[in-house]
């Protein structure tokens, strides 16, 4: 009797409105959504029911996206009517190797007009590889009065004229991060543009401007702005400079210097000791352009806190870095120039048992005939001293599969596994055996891995590990490796959770192009340059699927029936509208 009386219940007519009244009620939804920081956990939320998504859609405050031509402001405005927060890409990753043209599109104005009208709250904007003009960086400093924070990574087309704009008119900037940028330094002046009563500012990143700075201006900033826990300074900024400004902000919480390099006085080294002393709370330091061995230690005092420390643009001798690393018991992330040879990567095993990351970069990368430089005896040294290593980046001229096997042993909690042997087609050294073995290994133990680069020479065997065993990877990286289109089929085929796919001079072809059908729309971009695709597979890939954009970009001179570069990606949106003639949208 109880089962037929609910039966005939959740068949009535007024069943739903029965639900809705044992339901959440929306505030107490919204406030429960509030706290999904992850965009995708919050993706997902908004897949559950249709009260759940309009939840969602009110009460998001921040939006990623991964693509700018992934859909269009207006469906973003459209979605989420309360945003404060928009973090957006552009360019594919290859732009910073060059590989784009200079004008492929990416700009952000037509972003900033709708959101003008329909986000006028707007407190916080992060590009990275986006197009960004002066006058677009006036718009953005007038239209938006609660704008707080802007980061600019790897974007271009804008001057030190454009942040004079942003630090005129933003009377609440709280962050102004300006790295890695095709930035046109007109000079230091802009500094001067900050208000005499601004004093909101707490994130100041500089450190890639070229030219000298005003830094009476600087110095006056830092000093009125009692609430800075970040600031990072260009080369032009010298020892006794560092310690004036030291002296200002002892509340600090992550530095980078400029050159490390002047020549000082013996009450200089003592007062920028001092300074440095004072800085009790500094967890990450960076910058020491040029640095001298001798100015060192007046670092010692703030190393006991560190957590990151990045030395890309230090080129230390071993010697150097193991005395630096002797000071820094709390060290989680590293980057290292590969100047530090094996034996600095053996200090590193030594002196920082919690190392999670480490990323080690080439000097020279072009340098062929370079004598110094790291191998796999300085990889596996690490991994032997750091056993919570779980992201590696790691730029070497040989490498071998025993040493690979060995570090993931010691390591198998890799994420992130990015192993650049620089010298394309390089064999196992020793062995002269491909390199298929170590990238399987790594695949195998490591089940956790996300995202992989793969380098040296490499069969087809590489891939169908990868496809087998990498049931988690997200991002993989391919260069010069692969003897078939069988490669790249194993890898669409057997990674279910893979979003993106760069692929460049490989022998994969239309095969292997066409193999991925029904897995590019739940990706969320690949890119294919100097492989064996043709214009008619990339046609028949856009016929085939319609709610994909199929860029090609051609070069002078190439043949017409190739398609040198190949950008593939999903859009709600659309084809772009804003195309150079370089690239055909198919």
């Amino acid at each position: 009797m109880e089962s037929s009386e609910l039966k005939r219940s959740k068949d009535s007519p007024n069943s739903y409105e029965s639900t809705r009244r044992y339901s959440f009620p929306d505030e107490v939804l919204e406030r429960v959504l509030s706290i999904l920081k992850s965009h995708r956990d919050r993706s997902s939320v908004s897949l559950v029911c249709k009260d759940w998504y309009n939840a969602e859609r009110w009460s998001r405050t921040h939006v990623f996206i991964g693509n700018c031509y992934s859909a269009s402001p207006e469906i973003v405005a459209r979605r989420f009517p309360k945003i404060l927060s928009v973090a957006l890409k552009g360019k594919p990753r290859f732009s910073d190797f060059n590989l784009v043209p200079e004008n492929w599109g990416a700009d952000i104005h037509a972003w900033l007009v709708v959101f003008a009208s329909r986000y006028p709250f707007l407190e916080e904007l992060r590009l990275k590889r986006m197009a960004i003009s002066d006058e677009s960086l006036e718009f953005l400093a007038v239209s938006f009065p609660n704008f707080k924070a802007l980061s600019l990574l790897s974007c271009d087309g804008f001057s030190t004229n454009g942040l004079a704009a942003i630090a005129t008119h933003c009377k609440n900037l709280t962050e102004l991060d300006v790295q890695e940028n095709g930035i046109d330094d007109k000079g230091g002046s802009w500094l001067s543009c900050f208000p005499e009563s601004f004093t909101s500012l707490e994130v100041l990143n500089f450190t890639n401007l070229t030219s000298d700075i005003n830094f009476d201006a600087l110095e006056r900033l830092v000093g009125r702005c009692k609430l800075m826990r970040v600031l990072k300074l260009n080369r032009s900024i010298s020892l006794e400079q560092l310690q004036r400004l030291l002296v200002n902000a002892p509340q600090l919480a992550e530095l980078g210097t400029g050159s490390f390099s002047q020549e000082l006085t013996f009450r200089q080294h003592e007062e920028l000791e001092s300074a440095l002393s004072n800085c009790k709370n500094i967890h990450t330091l960076s910058g020491l352009w040029e640095a001298k061995g001798i100015y060192l230690p007046a670092l010692y005092p703030a190393c006991t806190n560190l957590t990151f420390l990045n030395l890309s643009y230090a080129a230390l001798q071993s010697g150097e870095l193991a005395k630096l690393l002797a000071h820094c018991p709390q060290l989680r992330r590293l980057w290292v120039l590969d100047t530090v040879e094996d034996k600095g990567l053996e200090a590193i095993g030594l002196n920082c048992p919690l190392l999670e990351e480490l990323r080690v970069f080439p000097a020279d990368p072009f340098d062929e005939e370079i004598i110094h430089g790291v191998t796999e005896a300085g990889f596996v040294a690490v991994s032997y001293g750091c056993p919570r290593l779980h992201y590696v980046l790691y730029f070497c001229r040989q490498m071998t599969n025993a040493a690979v096997a060995t570090i993931v042993h010691n390591c198998p909690d890799f994420t992130h596994f990015r192993l650049c042997i620089m010298i394309p087609g390089q064999p196992d050294y020793l062995t002269n055996e491909p390199m298929d073995e170590a990238f399987g290994v790594v695949v195998k133990t490591c089940t956790k891995l996300q995202r992989l680069s793969v380098s040296g020479l490499l069969t087809d065997l590489t891939f169908e590990y990868i496809g087998r065993y990498a049931k988690n990877l997200e991002t993989l990286s391919v260069a010069f490796a692969g003897s078939s289109d069988r490669g790249m089929q194993c890898v669409l085929g057997g990674c279910p959770k893979l979003r993106k796919l760069e692929i460049r001079d490989c022998p994969f072809g239309n095969a292997a192009l066409l193999s991925g059908l029904e897995k590019y729309e739940s990706m969320r971009s690949l890119w294919m340059s100097a492989c064996k695709v043709t214009m008619d597979g990339c046609r028949l890939l856009a016929k085939k699927m319609p709610r994909l954009n199929v860029e090609v970009m051609k070069e002078d001179g190439s043949d017409d029936s190739q398609a040198d570069k190949v950008y593939v990606y999903r859009s709600i949106a659309g084809p772009r509208m804003d195309a150079p003639p370089s690239v055909l949208t198919l």
